[in-house]
């Protein structure tokens, strides 16, 4: 269908993880709030991530794993509206669609949980660390060296079923998962961004629309944050220009005052033997200038050192970037 009529019902798409449902319910609920009378209801789409989620991401598709399907399935019309994690989303949107609206940004921030310390420093030597991303990995390791990082897969819950399983000493989960399924009291750490900066677009949720639907978009615009916006716009832009379709250990966190955005950028090596990091600030008007920001910083991070570190992590990590919980 081109559009929903008065008479017709809002399919949004969504992963069937909880933390995938938390986001879509909260989405659907927007939408009947500012909506009298719209119907809506939420579809599940099962993705390649979900369907395999023990395998690695380079070898199923990275990012894309946990969003192909369902943009496919907004693609032939079978759903109207896809909800994401904004950090799931390939840098590049997919032919024929577009972001209908980008929420209001919860927490941003990585947090540690364990079962044996309060934090990251009072882990007793050679701790075992679970994550499966590049980024935390390399800043974990530039922080304490001796830790003994572990790939670790899975949604929220199956990760914290392995850390209660003694499977590791810690994990490394996005703050603003745990907050939105009520498991902030499982935290032991929250990191600062000057410890351990964020992926680019976490704690974001994004809307994804078909191209061209005028009357789609009016109803999600009332969802849309533009701080959020602008500031995800820049760190994708910084992410785009770095990772060249791999893995990379690439954070990013654009914060915005008024009109004035600032960007913090990093790249680091995964054994977190170098890091390389700077930011830059500039007054925006809208999304353009803010990837232009994006954009600039990466050169800039190019410049300073980091391109050789991602040539030497693009030559043992080949494959998409990767997904981060």
């Amino acid at each position: 269908m081109a559009g929903p009529s008065a008479r017709d019902t809002l399919r949004v798409g969504t992963r069937g993880s909880r933390l995938a449902l938390w986001q879509a319910d909260h989405v659907v609920a927007r939408l009947r709030a500012g909506h009298a009378g719209l119907g809506v209801e939420r579809v599940i789409v099962r993705t390649l991530g979900d369907k395999r989620p023990e395998a690695a991401l380079a070898a199923i598709g990275g990012r894309g794993a946990f969003t192909r399907e369902i943009e496919d399935a907004l693609r032939r019309g079978t759903i109207d509206v896809a909800v994401h994690s904004l950090k799931d989303l390939p840098t590049g949107i997919a032919e024929g669609l577009e972001l209908g609206a980008v929420l209001v940004r919860e927490d941003p921030r990585d947090a540690l949980l364990s079962k044996v310390a309060p934090s990251l420093q009072a882990l007793p030597e050679g701790a075992r660390i679970g994550t499966s991303s590049l980024r935390r990995r390399a800043q974990l390791l530039a922080l304490r060296a001796d830790l003994r990082v572990i790939d670790l897969r899975g949604n929220v819950p199956t990760r914290l079923e392995k850390l209660e399983r003694g499977e590791c000493d810690a994990i490394v989960l996005a703050r603003a998962g745990l907050l939105r399924l009520g498991l902030e009291g499982r935290i032991a750490e929250v990191f600062e961004p000057e410890a351990l900066l964020p992926a680019a677009g976490q704690g974001a949720i994004a809307v994804q629309i078909r191209a061209g639907e005028p009357e789609v978009a009016g109803l999600l615009a009332p969802l849309d944050h533009e701080p959020t916006r602008l500031a995800t716009a820049a760190e994708r832009a910084l992410l785009a220009r770095l990772e060249g379709g791999c893995q990379v250990p690439v954070g990013a966190l654009g914060t915005l005052a008024g009109r004035r955005l600032t960007l913090r950028g990093l790249v680091a090596d995964v054994e977190g033997g170098e890091v390389v990091r700077d930011s830059e600030a500039r007054d925006v008007g809208g999304e353009a200038e803010a990837r232009a920001l994006g954009e600039a910083l990466g050169e800039r991070l190019l410049r300073q050192g980091a391109a050789p570190i991602l040539a030497r992590v693009r030559a043992l990590h080949a494959g998409p970037a990767g997904f981060e919980a």
